[in-house]
């Protein structure tokens, strides 16, 4: 979300502990290093939300289905009892209930790796979001979030937008490429610091370690 459109209640601040602050002006001051979606991970919730890139709500009668463009991610909001992940996850597990016509939905176990934004703004793995979805229009649904992380910010706080339908005619989601650190590719020579160490041939060998989570048991669950 561009840093002119306001999207947080109040008065527009996230309000984070003076150590999780210190931490943020770390991420925006070296975003490129470090911005989850840089790295092509998932890009979790509520970020992926309001990402510039269009996604598809599929609706059965006891589960929500959500497929994103950006790399190919995808969320099920349960309508029924679902048990979680055996891991915590990017994208979190999320259970939902209607109250009238608006869908709520709490969702919890997160691995604690996303970002909010490409500011830096942040969580860790104790995010609790509660989100509203809300028709305004037979074209639009007015979106909230409740964000609670004891663990970063000293207090509860909210973000709400306006989510549109596309209109044009045969609309279908394409396929986003993501190609890790293309921003390195395309502007990493104007660098104060260099990250590229050396070439292999064609193959830029960059000095960035990678955690891979853990995903036999995730695997599992998720093909039940």
């Amino acid at each position: 979300m561009p840093g002119s459109l306001g999207v947080i209640e109040g008065d527009g601040e996230i309000p984070y502990k003076p150590e999780a602050a210190a931490i943020k002006k770390e991420n925006g001051a070296n975003w490129i290093d470090r911005d989850p979606e840089l790295k092509c991970y998932l890009p979790g919730i509520p970020r992926a939300m309001y990402m510039p890139y269009p996604f598809q709500i599929i609706q059965s009668t006891n589960k929500i289905q959500m497929a994103f463009t950006f790399a190919n991610a995808a969320r099920t909001i349960h309508l029924d009892k679902a048990e979680g992940p055996p891991d915590d996850t990017y994208m979190g597990h999320s259970v939902g209930h209607w109250e009238g016509d608006t869908l709520v939905v709490d969702v919890t176990s997160f691995n604690g790796k996303n970002w909010f934004d490409r500011a830096g703004n942040f969580h860790s793995a104790s995010l609790h979001l509660v989100e509203r979805f809300t028709p305004i229009h037979p074209d639009a649904i007015r979106y909230e979030v409740t964000v609670e992380d004891p663990e970063t910010f000293t207090r509860p706080w909210r973000i709400a937008m306006p989510l549109y339908r596309r209109l044009e005619p045969n609309v279908q989601l394409i396929e986003y490429p993501c190609i890790e650190f293309a921003e390195e590719f395309l502007y990493g020579h104007v660098r104060k610091k260099q990250l590229v160490k050396r070439w292999e041939g064609e193959t830029m060998i960059i000095d960035i370690t990678r955690k891979v989570p853990p995903g036999d048991r995730f695997f599992e669950w998720y093909r039940k």
